[in-house]
């Protein structure tokens, strides 16, 4: 659990050097590159984690040297494909007039100091249900194919040589205080210009929804490293155009407020530069932070949560999780009953046939139907003295 611990401290360390730009002592030959590059991909950093180890590939087993390579060229190419395709794919399902939100904005890649160390994160898109099978089905017309499905809330697509497409349908939040207010959010989304039926969150509308998705999938420690260096980059570069009072209050009725700015604030010592004075000194409880590292770095498995807002959140979605596995079990037991009386009704019908069915067999009943039952039993006596013989 420990090495766990250490292992995420080193990625965290190497991503942090080349996004500040700052050199890094590590002794690279003792580190397991299996572990780090396995912990990297996870966290959707190992193109970053590539090129803080390009002066030190003498070190790394060769399998592990090409595996880093390989996300590091996957960035290289999806930056270069990356504006034809996303313009491609909003042009076609605007021309069609498919209504839909992009949920992360195309500037992001400009933040990055370096392009290479951007992320190949799809484009995200929502959609209500009636425009989610015409927009899947343009995206087919236009040779994607579904390469990932997020049971009941959309499907990944994607195409050789272009961005992938994540489309949703419903939002990946279980509590509905919290599919609440983000479906507000992206009600007050605006037209992106030149198109007519794409819309994109306002600034302040995005940052509340990086944030917001930050906090739940923290609490069920699904948070990675790429998303709270993203979110530190947005705000760092948007903050002054952000409208703090605002944003605090939404964020204070969702009731993630205090968690929030701790993810911000170590997201702020991790990645802003060293002469940001944005937050002036450490905080004065580090213990909260260390307990906060401690569980996003190891997905997990170390947890001392002792924030109230998060266990009050994670309360809050497991009360949803049982409610969810209680209606499945209804649901099965719904159908096992539906699939056990229609099982029953065909023996019955293969018992006690229709009267068009005897009919045709016995040709007296066409005259005389009252006789219908005393031909069962006679359909059943042959029946029976036949499997007898046998």
């Amino acid at each position: 659990m420990n090495q766990l611990l250490t292992d995420g401290r080193t990625m965290e360390g190497i991503v942090s050097s080349i996004i500040r730009q700052e050199p890094l002592r590590l002794t690279y030959s003792r580190l397991d590159w299996e572990r780090i590059y396995r912990l990297a991909d996870y966290h959707k950093v190992a193109n970053i984690v590539y090129l803080g180890v390009l002066g030190y590939r003498e070190s790394l087993p060769e399998k592990w040297q090409g595996r880093f390579f390989e996300r590091y060229q996957e960035s290289l190419l999806y930056g270069t494909n990356y504006k034809e395709s996303v313009q491609e794919v909003l042009e076609w399902l605007d021309k069609r007039n498919v209504s839909c939100v992009i949920l992360f904005s195309e500037v992001m890649r400009e933040f990055y100091r370096i392009p290479e160390a951007a992320d190949t994160s799809p484009l995200s898109i929502y959609l209500n249900e009636g425009s989610y099978n015409l927009a899947k089905g343009y995206l087919v017309d236009l040779g994607y194919e579904v390469d990932q499905i997020c049971e009941g809330l959309g499907e990944r697509f994607s195409r050789e040589a272009s961005v992938s497409v994540m489309l949703y349908y419903k939002l990946p939040f279980r509590t509905g205080k919290y599919a609440r207010s983000i479906q507000k959010l992206l009600e007050n989304a605006c037209v992106k210009e030149s198109y007519n039926r794409i819309r994109v969150l306002t600034i302040e509308g995005e940052y509340l929804f990086r944030m917001a998705s930050a906090v739940y999938r923290y609490v069920t420690d699904e948070l990675t490293i790429r998303e709270v260096l993203e979110l530190q980059l947005y705000h760092g570069v948007l903050r002054d155009r952000l409208r703090a009072d605002s944003m605090a209050r939404w964020l204070k009725d969702l009731q993630i407020d205090q968690l929030s700015e701790k993810l911000l604030r170590i997201s702020y010592m991790w990645f802003a530069d060293r002469k940001d004075l944005y937050y002036d000194g450490l905080p004065e409880n580090m213990s909260e932070y260390d307990i906060l590292e401690e569980r996003l770095l190891t997905r997990g498995m170390i947890n001392h949560e002792t924030d109230e807002q998060a266990l009050k959140l994670a309360a809050l979605i497991r009360k949803e999780l049982d409610k969810e596995k209680r209606e499945e079990k209804l649901r099965q037991l719904k159908e096992k009953i539906r699939e056990r009386w229609e099982n029953v009704k065909r023996v019955w019908r293969w018992v006690f046939p229709d009267y068009h069915y005897m009919a045709s067999i016995y040709l007296t009943l066409e005259k005389l139907p009252v006789l219908l039952p005393v031909f069962w039993v006679i359909r059943g006596v042959r029946l029976l003295g036949r499997a007898i013989r046998k």
